[in-house]
């Protein structure tokens, strides 16, 4: 009994830890910030369900980061998370949090396709290396390298207003 509050202890403490920088990963990947809640909701009931094998092995931090980022992939396949037309608009939502990323990068972010985008910001927002980013998306160091040259490219076609193909170079 007491190593099991222990444990539940522990990942509470996980969870206040690092829930707004999960939280933030979701909203960078999928663009909503209600949506980024529900992943990391999901994501988090995932570790605490593997919480004791994921403690002992790996470690839960690239558990529960992988879980959001796939999670923020996979959410839109999903039938009971398509948008629905209704006639009251719903309450404005939340501002973000003030973390330095602009309007015009997240415009720019939700022009990316889902997996471009989580390489991206998994890359350059998370400061991630290609082995982790490949490790956590599941995909070869390769297509990292490949998906972030494009996303950045097209990050950089978007802001700058001229498509990649039409600069000198490229």
């Amino acid at each position: 009994m007491g190593s099991e509050r222990n444990a539940e202890a522990e990942f509470a403490a996980f969870v206040l830890s690092t829930q707004r920088r999960l939280r933030r990963v979701a909203y960078l990947v999928c663009g909503d910030w209600h949506r980024a809640e529900d992943i990391v909701q999901t994501a988090l009931a995932q570790v605490y369900a593997r919480w004791d094998r994921i403690r002992r092995e790996d470690g839960p931090e690239g558990y529960a980061h992988r879980a959001v980022v796939n999670a923020a992939i996979d959410e839109r396949r999903r039938p009971w998370r398509r948008e629905r037309a209704t006639d009251a608009l719903p309450d404005r939502a939340a501002p973000p949090d003030d973390d330095g990323i602009t309007p015009a990068v997240l415009a720019a972010l939700a022009t990316l396709p889902r997996r471009q985008r989580a390489v991206v910001v998994l890359r350059y927002v998370e400061d991630l290396d290609v082995e982790q980013t490949a490790a956590l998306l599941g995909i070869s160091t390769g297509t990292v390298k490949s998906q972030a040259a494009k996303g950045l490219a097209s990050l950089r076609a978007h802001l700058s207003g001229v498509p990649a193909d039409a600069r000198t170079g490229e």
